[in-house]
């Protein structure tokens, strides 16, 4: 999925908008929450708006749905409707057209491509401040009526020939809308504009109306819950807490035990996954059991942590189902929490452990399982754990006063390097270091970059600072990939 995201909003001449730039930076970190590669544009010329539209066409070919969302003014001239830029000359309706990004354009350029899902979003009928000025009728206020070609579905703010309000708060009264619904999980995208409509209407005590044209053929959803996706497990399962406890099996006690945080009844629990009982054991119990198993085992349970550390003498005799049933769960503990939910950042104390059993190449459908887990719950990784892809890490030292400096962590020609807060700290003009081995850099980039020591290739430049018993690093670092990390601004 791909998504062109444009925020237009400081125009000249006392005719600026206070939210689209909010509006576009909030959807497109919202899609990219859910797995969009999004571009957001803000601010810009005619001319960047074309440079960005032909790179969105670009990426539309190998891209099976696609999103264009514009936030700003627009109008209608001559029954087509025009996306205004910062520069759009305004002095007459001609001059206008030829120096707008042309909604028919958009329309075509997407009509055109692979894409089979083609969703076009515009909060774009803000009041027009240049009606009187050209001397137009109350009939051409607001975005005229578009036809939505095959596979397209096009949201406008306001039905045709109304305007839309900007918004008190941080956003317009439809973005604001379409951010609040957005999130309802299994929602199809028509349900999702139904329910923006209501909150719209209310919102402008029935003033506002939104409106959509659709000719999609099919269902599309921009947040589906995990069960749905994951086909291979019930909810409850995903969803450990929702999972009842039957007493009388076997495998249900032993995820009662591991559930207690008592070593003394944790250590016996595991006892109990004998190859003779787990190859009796459902599936989806074995998953939850995989799951409670790695949580016992980052809690110091002695059995649980001697299960995850020789997993395959632990499960010998086990079938090759079952085997994998316990070890998806234990993968998906990591990542996942008990709702389901990706975790801001992952249970690690045995992740490189648990990663390092991709050596073994029967055990690589679980490492599929876990890879299409995350990229179907939109997971934001510099690679897709379980797909096993290297992934390359230079960190830059200098020399200083006080000892060898590490001033940057290269991924990709890019420094990751930096602050949890909004602002590295300073006493007196200096910037404040934590020392930190070698050794333990490594297993901290381990952790928060999410790549098992074995993808992950680790070099210093110089050389010789991997060798310094102490490095200095910005103290409240961070390499952790943020929520927005791929969103493109201009």
């Amino acid at each position: 999925m791909v998504a062109l995201v444009i925020g237009n909003g400081a125009y000249p001449d006392g005719d600026d908008l206070a939210n689209p730039l909010n509006d576009a930076t909030d959807l497109g970190a919202k899609l990219n929450g859910y797995g969009f590669e999004v571009i957001v544009a803000l601010d810009c010329t005619a001319k960047e708006m074309e440079k960005q539209l032909k790179a969105f066409r670009k990426l539309l070919e190998s891209h099976e749905v696609g999103l264009f969302f514009f936030a700003g003014h627009g109008m209608q001239i001559e029954g087509s409707n025009y996306l205004l830029a910062l520069d759009t000359d305004m002095d007459s309706e001609t001059d206008a057209k030829h120096s707008s990004l042309s909604l028919d354009k958009v329309v075509d350029v997407m009509a055109k491509s692979q894409a089979s899902t083609k969703i076009i979003i515009l909060d774009a009928c803000r009041n027009n401040p240049w009606e009187q000025a050209w001397h137009r009728g109350p009939g051409t206020r607001g975005l005229a009526s578009v036809y939505a070609p095959k596979g397209t579905i096009i949201g406008f703010a306001t039905s045709p020939g109304e305007v839309a309000s900007d918004g008190a708060g941080r956003n317009g009264t439809y973005t604001e809308a379409l951010l609040q619904h957005i999130e309802a999980p299994d929602c199809s995208i028509e349900t999702m504009f139904k329910r923006v409509r209501n909150t719209v209407a209310a919102a402008t005590k029935g003033k506002q109306t939104s409106w959509e044209h659709t000719s999609l053929s099919g269902e599309f959803y921009f947040n589906m819950s995990l069960g749905n996706l994951i086909e291979e497990y019930d909810g409850t399962a995903l969803a450990d807490s929702l999972f009842v406890i039957d007493p009388a099996k076997k495998s249900h006690q032993v995820i009662q035990g591991l559930k207690t945080y008592d070593w003394y009844r944790q250590n016996p629990a595991v006892g109990l996954l004998d190859a003779a009982a787990v190859n009796k054991m459902a599936k989806n119990s074995l998953f939850v059991v995989g799951r409670n198993l790695y949580q016992a085992a980052c809690g110091s349970s002695n059995s649980a942590a001697y299960f995850a550390e020789n997993f395959m003498t632990a499960t010998q005799g086990f079938n090759a189902e079952k085997r994998k049933a316990i070890l998806d769960g234990m993968l998906f503990e990591i990542f996942f929490n008990s709702k389901g939910e990706l975790r801001t950042s992952i249970k690690g104390r045995y992740f490189d452990t648990t990663f390092d059993l991709q050596r073994f190449s029967q055990l690589q459908d679980s490492f599929d399982f876990i890879a299409e887990s995350l990229t179907a719950a939109g997971g934001d990784f510099y690679a897709v754990p379980g797909k096993g892809h290297e992934v390359a890490v230079t960190v830059s030292t200098k020399k200083g006063k006080e000892g060898t400096v590490v001033e940057a962590i290269y991924i990709g020609g890019a420094d990751v390097l930096r602050s949890k807060a909004d602002a590295w700290d300073f006493v007196d003009g200096a910037q404040l270091h934590s020392e930190i081995e070698p050794d333990t850099l490594n297993e901290r980039l381990i952790k928060e970059l999410v790549v098992p020591a074995r993808s992950l290739k680790i070099t210093y430049t110089p050389g010789a600072a991997a060798k310094e018993e102490t490095l200095l690093i910005p103290r409240g670092w961070t390499v952790r990939k943020g929520q927005i990390h791929d969103l493109i601004s201009v």
